[in-house]
C-alpha cells in the first residue's frame, strides 16, 4: 500500500469518525451533494430537524462547515467572482457517507470526546 493511499484512508477514516460526532443527519449531505447551499440557507431550511439533530444558528453551522471544509468532506462552491459563501460536497465526502444508507450511526462518549479535542485542541 502505497503512502498516498494510507494517507487517504487515515483521511477517510478521520473524515467519517467526525461526521458521527457532528449533530448533521445523513440527508443533510445528500442535499449537499445535490446542491450548494450557504450556512444561512441551511439555518433557515424549513426541515432543520430533518438535516441536524440540534437547531443551529448561522454561525454555529459556519463553524462546523469550516471544520468539514478542513476534513475534506465539503469545499466552497466557486463561481465567475471566485470562492463563494456556499458548499458542496466533496468526492471524499461521497465516499465518506457512502456506508450509511438510512442514518449516520452517532458516536459514542469516548469518541465524541477524541473529536471535541481534535476540533478544538488539535495541538493537545
Amino acid at each position: 500500500m502505497s503512502t498516498a493511499s494510507q494517507q487517504e484512508q487515515r483521511a477517510l477514516q478521520r473524515a467519517r469518525k467526525a461526521v458521527r460526532c457532528l449533530p448533521f443527519r445523513l440527508s443533510f449531505y445528500q442535499l449537499l451533494d445535490a446542491q450548494a447551499l450557504s450556512s444561512t440557507q441551511i439555518a433557515a431550511h424549513p426541515n432543520q430537524q430533518q438535516l441536524s439533530r440540534l437547531s443551529l444558528n448561522a454561525n454555529r453551522t459556519e463553524d462546523l462547515l469550516i471544520w468539514l471544509i478542513q476534513l475534506g468532506v465539503l469545499r466552497r462552491e466557486v463561481d465567475g467572482q471566485g470562492l463563494t459563501e456556499r458548499v458542496r460536497l466533496t468526492p471524499m465526502g461521497r465516499n465518506t457517507i457512502a456506508p450509511w444508507s438510512d442514518a449516520i450511526p452517532p458516536g459514542g462518549v469516548l469518541m465524541r470526546l477524541k473529536h471535541w479535542l481534535r476540533q478544538h485542541r488539535p495541538r493537545f
